[in-house]
């Protein structure tokens, strides 16, 4: 595995832990291969948490810094543009922890529940 890959990886499951610790996010969005993960049986080790393909993570294209993509089911009760806020708040800040560097975060609800 790179080391970019790894770094990638690493932080795309810390967006993933900021994403779910946001006040009005039911879950990720599931997308295909997440639901084919879940049809088989898991082959990682006991701590290693699935990745899901709800958070990407990649370099800017200007290579400037970090671009992070995040789908997300919300809550009903909470307003849309309320949460979105407080998601890329909270994605910013971890990204900018994690890396140093200026980073863009894209959110996109799919849905309520």
């Amino acid at each position: 595995m790179t080391e970019r890959l790894a770094s990638s990886t690493a932080l795309a499951e810390a967006v993933q832990e900021a994403v779910l610790g946001t006040r009005g996010v039911a879950f990720l969005r599931p997308g295909l291969a997440d639901l084919f993960r879940a049809a088989a049986p898991l082959r990682r080790g006991a701590g290693a948490a699935p990745r899901s393909s709800a958070v990407r993570i990649s370099r800017d294209k200007a290579g400037a810094g970090w671009h992070a993509e995040i789908y997300v089911v919300l809550r009903r009760g909470h307003r849309a543009l309320d949460v979105t806020r407080e998601l890329r708040a909270a994605v910013t800040e971890t990204l900018d922890r994690l890396t140093g560097e200026l980073s863009r975060v894209s959110v996109t609800v799919t849905g309520r529940v």
